[in-house]
């Protein structure tokens, strides 16, 4: 049977295509199998990188309430607070490099699987968890990046997601459905958080006894603090679903604005950025004393 050229070219690209695909996930299994010392450094400082993008978020929430001129923010915003420092080009270039292999190693977990998550519908679940954080913390690189060499950038806000996603087919239902998937993420971190499921895979046999318990009443509250700011966003995002309304959806930073709205909103503003510092300060631990393969990953 004879192919056109078109026909012919088009199978060509497919077959490159999957010849990619599968190259990419033998680099993750091999990574996986037999980290390289590379790979780890890049874990580790991904995970140091990430700490300290949240402590600077929680700093930044407990100026607020005290009056130390802080502001609402999220990640993204916390980056461009970097680049406004001294040196804050290399810095943000740091930064940049700490969250690709922040990325790098998420996609590992969710191609490859050295943790041993397994194959059943709970492991599945977690692996594409890891893959949709890939692709998340993979944006904030690349923000990170744009701002390191002055190229613009500063991400999309989540009214811009909400008002795209709300223009496809069945939009309003989209937005629903991501904003109740937001709501149970945050509702796994507190469980995450009474599990205290992140001792798994720390090597505790390497902290003193006093180092092991901070870090996990340290855990623990950051995990829950995350948890709740998760599931303000994701009601955020069910309203604007539910009321065809982008504005209404609201990121990390809206979470925070709306809780010092509420009753006695100041202490619970502290509270809440204080537990964000905590999580940070969990993502240090994890860079430090983190196993490879072995336990789950956050």
């Amino acid at each position: 049977m004879r192919h056109t050229p078109g026909e012919d070219a088009k199978r060509e690209t497919e077959r490159l295509a999957k010849g990619s695909r599968q190259r990419a996930e033998q680099i993750a299994e091999e990574a996986a199998e037999d980290p390289s010392p590379w790979i780890q450094w890049l874990m580790r400082f991904g995970y140091a990188t990430k700490g300290t993008v949240y402590i600077l978020v929680g700093l930044l929430a407990v100026g607020v309430p005290t009056g130390m001129g802080g502001r609402f923010t999220d990640p993204s915003g916390a980056l461009q607070t970097i680049g406004a420092q001294p040196f804050g080009r290399i810095l943000l270039g740091l930064v940049a490099l700490g969250l690709t292999g922040y990325t790098l190693w998420r996609f590992i977990q969710a191609v490859a699987d050295p943790d041993r998550e397994g194959r059943d519908v709970r492991g599945i679940a977690r692996r594409i968890g890891h893959g949709v954080a890939a692709l998340g913390y993979g944006g904030l690189a690349l923000i990170a990046g744009q701002l390191a060499l002055a190229a613009g950038g500063g991400g999309s806000s989540p009214q811009d997601w909400t008002a795209l996603l709300l223009s496809q087919p069945l939009g309003q239902v989209l937005v629903v459905g991501v904003g109740a998937a937001v709501v149970g993420y945050g509702l796994h971190q507190l469980y995450q958080a009474y599990q205290a499921e992140f001792r798994d895979y720390l090597k505790l046999g390497e902290m003193s006894d006093s180092e092991a318990r901070w870090i996990t009443r340290g855990g623990r509250f950051g995990l829950s603090t995350r948890g709740v700011v998760f599931g303000v966003v994701g009601v955020f995002l069910i309203q604007a679903g539910l009321r065809f309304d982008p504005s209404e959806a609201q990121g990390l930073g809206g979470a925070l604005q709306e809780l010092v709205r509420q009753p006695f909103g100041s202490w619970v503003l502290g509270v809440v950025a204080l537990g964000l510092v905590a999580y940070g300060v969990l993502m240090l631990a994890l860079a430090r004393y983190r196993q490879i393969a072995a336990g789950r990953v956050l």
